[in-house]
C-alpha cells in the first residue's frame, strides 16, 4: 500500500492558520512579559474588593468622613467658654474714671425668644437662671441694676448659637463690650486667634466687635467664633459655632456676617421696659 504524502508543514496552533507567536522573554522579577504579575486580575477585568468606605465591589474612597461634634459638646464648649468667662469679663474693674458720674436711666430690657433670625435658631435651654446668676453675681462698679439674659440655641447641621447678656445701667457700654471679648480670650485653655474687629452694620445703629479664639488642650481644639455689643442698656455676646467654622481655618471665618446677625439679634431681643 502506497503512503501519503508527508505534509509540508506541521498544523498550525493558531486558528485560522495564524503564526505560532515567539516564546515569551522573562519580565522584570522572572515574570514572562505580557502577562500580568501574579495575584493580579487580567487585564480588562476590573479588580474586586471587600467591603469598605464604597461598598462591596467598589473601590476604597479615601479615609473615612470627619467624625462631626456633637452638639452637646458643642454647647459644653460654647457655655462653659461664653457664659461664664462673659460673666467674668463683666467684672473687670474700671478705674475711678468708670465710676465717676451719673449712671444713664434704665430704658431697655433683654428678653430671651423662642427663636431667632427669623426661626433659624430654636431655643433649647433658657440659661438666665443656672449660668446667668454668675453674670449677676459678679461684682462691676461700671454696671447697676444687672440682670442676666443667656439662651441656648440650635440650628440645621448642629449649628450651636449662644446669647449671653445682661441688662441694667451701663455706665460705658463700650468698655463693657471690651470686657466681654477680654474675658473670653483670657479664659483658660483659650488663645486668641483673629484679634477684635469692629463693624457697623447698616441699618442698626450699633458698633458690634467680633473675634475668634480657640478653646481646648492640644490638637483637640474648637473655634469660637464671637460679637459682642455694649450700649447704656443692655451688652451681650452672641457665639455661633457650626461644624465648618469649629475646625476650619479660623481666617476664613465670616465675622462680617457674624455681625450682621449679631445686630439682628440685638434688634429681636433689645425691648422697652414698659412704662
Amino acid at each position: 500500500m502506497s503512503m501519503p504524502p508527508p505534509p509540508s508543514q506541521p498544523p498550525s496552533p493558531q486558528p485560522y492558520g495564524g503564526p505560532v507567536p515567539p516564546p515569551q522573554q522573562p519580565g522584570a522579577f522572572g515574570a514572562p512579559q505580557g502577562f500580568p504579575p501574579q495575584g493580579h486580575p487580567p487585564y480588562g477585568v476590573p479588580p474586586q474588593y471587600g467591603p469598605g468606605p464604597g461598598g462591596w465591589g467598589q473601590p476604597p474612597t479615601g479615609p473615612p468622613p470627619k467624625k462631626k461634634l456633637s452638639s452637646g459638646a458643642i454647647v459644653a464648649i460654647v457655655v462653659g467658654s461664653l457664659v461664664v468667662v462673659a460673666g467674668l469679663g463683666y467684672g473687670v474693674k474700671a478705674g475711678l474714671d468708670g465710676v465717676l458720674g451719673d449712671f444713664p436711666e434704665a430704658t431697655h430690657k433683654l428678653v430671651v425668644p423662642k427663636t431667632l433670625l427669623a426661626g433659624e435658631y430654636t431655643l433649647a435651654s433658657d440659661l438666665s437662671d443656672s449660668q446667668g446668676k454668675e453674670i449677676e453675681d459678679t461684682p462691676d462698679f461700671t454696671v447697676k441694676d444687672a440682670t442676666a439674659a443667656v439662651g441656648q440655641y440650635t440650628g440645621e447641621d448642629d449649628a450651636v448659637l449662644v446669647l449671653s447678656g445682661l441688662y441694667g445701667r451701663i455706665k460705658s457700654g463700650s468698655s463693657t463690650r471690651s470686657s466681654i471679648l477680654r474675658g473670653a480670650a483670657t479664659e483658660k485653655d483659650s488663645k486668641l486667634v483673629v484679634g477684635p474687629r469692629d463693624f457697623t452694620p447698616a441699618g442698626y445703629g450699633v458698633t458690634v466687635r467680633c473675634q475668634v479664639t480657640t478653646t481646648g488642650n492640644g490638637l483637640d481644639r474648637t473655634n469660637l467664633p464671637m460679637c459682642a455689643w455694649g450700649d447704656d442698656n443692655t451688652a451681650a455676646a452672641v457665639a455661633l459655632v457650626t461644624l465648618e467654622s469649629a475646625s476650619g481655618d479660623p481666617e476664613d471665618i465670616d465675622l462680617e456676617d457674624l455681625a450682621e446677625k449679631t445686630a439682628k439679634i440685638r434688634a429681636e431681643v433689645r425691648k422697652p421696659i414698659a412704662g
